[in-house]
């Protein structure tokens, strides 16, 4: 029995783009104890292959992320699947704020070691003992306070384009550096109310969990991260206190929250919060381009970048053989490129 896809990307695409019926973006996650990763995997991936669900899924003894796109028709029967498992009996679907139906194009369900990298290697650390959830309007009273702390657990790429006012950058692109970061940003602040955040709520859960198990007090986490706090923000009529759009890990690369713009163009400096990759597949970075350096780039991040992407394909082929890109993002804030390349 086939347990993955068989076909090329190329023709998922085409079969995305003729679809008639609409597609529904959920995330979720669930810290939990999973005997055996691999089974619940193979289980799984037979129950929503058959509801034509795309998306991206990790699996590990410590639980499930999950980011998924669900076709309309089927989005009851996939949420009563989730039922059947006990430790996602009546989980929270945290529902695309900003969806055209085209974030995901294949379903990919991988068994990792954990379900968010975050280094911790002591074995006390302990995530049954977390902090306090607060709902967008917990959140926002609680914020209105001086003395509170809000502290953004995403990658400085996320932060860039969007965050919640007043929010502290941890400074870095990947979690496990953040976690350490974090404590020792708030070591001498260890009695104020903190109260940390991301885009769905996995990182921040385990974040506070972090804070806590490191001497922290009064920690809180943002139910269901900027996602649901957008939703319920708007259902309530609430102050919205989230500026600029919300990064998305699926082709969609941003949801939009707020009207402002707070981030630019990583050529020209305009006014700018477009994430994209560059089209030279043998770099492939991540970087904000506007409309008019897309036009003048050719998609690309560099003029060395459009000139490869001129030459015949059995060239930049040739070109691409042994180049390792590793973390390719422009990181401006900190002047410098997580990758193999340094050209600007």
């Amino acid at each position: 029995m086939v347990l993955h896809n068989r076909l090329s990307a190329t023709e998922l695409k085409k079969k995305l783009a003729e679809e008639t019926f609409k597609r529904v973006t959920v995330s979720f996650y669930q810290y939990a104890k999973i005997a055996d990763p691999r089974a619940f995997r193979d289980g799984l991936y037979l129950a929503l292959d058959q509801l034509l669900v795309f998306g991206r899924i990790y699996v590990a003894h410590e639980g499930i992320n999950a980011q998924v796109s669900i076709p309309e028709q089927h989005f009851e029967a996939f949420r009563q699947h989730l039922d059947t498992i006990p430790f996602l009996k009546g989980i929270r679907l945290n529902i695309a704020v900003d969806d055209n139906g085209k974030s995901f194009w294949v379903l990919k369900i991988k068994v990792r070691d954990k379900i968010v990298a975050d280094g911790i290697t002591d074995p006390t650390f302990d995530m049954d003992n977390r902090g306090r959830y607060v709902n967008a309007e917990e959140f926002n009273r609680l914020t209105d306070d001086p003395d509170t702390v809000v502290i953004d657990m995403r990658n400085h790429y996320e932060y860039e384009v969007g965050h919640f006012d007043k929010a502290l950058e941890v400074p870095s692109d990947t979690f496990r550096e953040q976690l350490p970061m974090a404590v020792d940003m708030m070591k001498d602040q260890k009695d104020k109310n903190i109260i940390m955040y991301c885009t769905g709520g996995i990182r921040c859960e385990k974040a506070s969990a972090y804070m806590l198990h490191n001497g922290f007090r009064n920690v809180f986490h943002l139910e269901g991260g900027i996602i649901e706090y957008a939703n319920k923000a708007r259902e309530q009529g609430l102050p919205n206190k989230f500026k600029g759009k919300n990064f998305v890990f699926d082709d969609r690369l941003g949801e939009r929250i707020s009207n402002e713009i707070i981030s630019q163009c990583h050529q020209c400096g305009g006014p700018c919060d477009t994430h994209t990759n560059c089209a030279n597949e043998g770099c492939h970075l991540l970087f904000i381009q506007c409309e008019k350096c897309a036009a003048e780039y050719n998609g690309c991040c560099s003029a060395e970048c459009k000139e490869v992407l001129a030459l015949p394909e059995e060239m930049q082929a040739e070109l691409r053989k042994g180049i390792d890109k590793g973390l390719m993002l422009f990181n401006k804030r900190r002047r410098r490129r997580d990758s193999a390349s340094k050209k600007e």
